[in-house]
């Protein structure tokens, strides 16, 4: 599951963290970040190094929205329906994006390039409605122009690769 550094780094955050619980959201990203996602056996792995119960762990996976329980697109689209964002026009923008794709909440094209999911309130209620895309990148004060060019933009991109 992880590397000889991926294990060290590990080992140097649990010297600074007597508890494995408070090493465990680091080591959720770390396996997010490597797969994308975090699979039951994944948690199990992190159970056992941490010393956490796989209940535990499944507790906090889905829990909160950052950790996918399944294998997501390459550009997973976070929509923000909080409550400047819904003010904002979120939750339209939301319905816009799933009309365009042909997806729903939580799901992916067939294609597996995109993958669409409302979730809470990312912070950036000033520039509303906005979009974090693979928990990285936000794009706000959106209109359906700039979704257009966003999608046009990720499946560009995505021929190039």
């Amino acid at each position: 599951m992880f590397d000889e550094n991926e294990l060290k780094k590990i080992e140097e955050l649990k010297r600074h963290y007597p508890q494995g619980k408070a090493v465990l959201l680091p080591v959720l990203w770390m396996i997010q970040e490597k797969y994308g996602w975090i699979s039951t056996d994944s948690m199990k792995f992190a159970g056992d190094l941490l010393g956490i119960p796989y209940e535990h762990i499944l507790g906090v996976v889905s829990f909160y929205t950052m950790f996918n329980e399944h294998p997501v697109g390459k550009y997973n689209l976070q929509v923000c329906t909080n409550v400047a964002c819904m003010l904002r026009g979120g939750y339209e923008l939301f319905k816009y994006i799933s009309d365009k794709l042909g997806i729903n909440n939580k799901e992916t094209t067939s294609d597996g390039m995109f993958t669409i999911e409302e979730v809470e309130c990312l912070g950036s209620c000033a520039t509303a409605p906005m979009m974090q895309v693979n928990n990285k990148e936000y794009y706000e004060n959106l209109t359906t122009e700039k979704i257009d060019d966003l999608i046009k933009d990720f499946q560009n991109n995505h021929k190039l690769t």
